[in-house]
């Protein structure tokens, strides 16, 4: 009798636990996960929305006295440099002839890379 108790007992412990949890997207990652982009609504601030990208993501191995792959990021002029001559979408797209980056990370969201995109596609403006 006691062995039945216990094991009852037991069952219901895990059934409980087990009943609690719950793999909702929302609640593992937040909200934004599936939010839209709105980043690229109206004009894209290299300021305020393309350097937090860049910080994050790029200045940490590309810049200072001896920047990787010898690619200086960092300044306006050098991020317009990049991406005029294409190696910034290349990377960050990770297209065949580049090499992909973030270097050992994941490639940014899509809504990054379309904020990157859009600033470059509307004359990459030092605002």
């Amino acid at each position: 009798m006691i062995k039945r108790s216990i094991s009852l007992i037991s069952i219901s412990v895990v059934l409980s636990l087990c009943a609690c949890y719950y793999d909702h997207e929302e609640t593992l990652y937040g909200a934004a996960s599936n939010q839209p982009c709105t980043d690229t609504v109206g004009t894209v601030s290299y300021v305020q929305k393309v350097v937090p990208i860049l910080q994050t993501s790029c200045y940490g191995c590309h810049t200072g006295s001896s920047p990787s792959g010898n690619q200086l990021m960092g300044t306006y002029a050098a991020d317009k440099a990049m991406a005029q001559n294409g190696k910034l979408m290349g990377t960050i797209n990770h297209s065949a002839g580049y090499s992909p980056m973030p270097k050992g990370a994941a490639k940014l969201s899509s809504c990054r890379i379309a904020t990157i995109k859009k600033w470059i596609d509307v004359g990459m403006l030092n605002n």
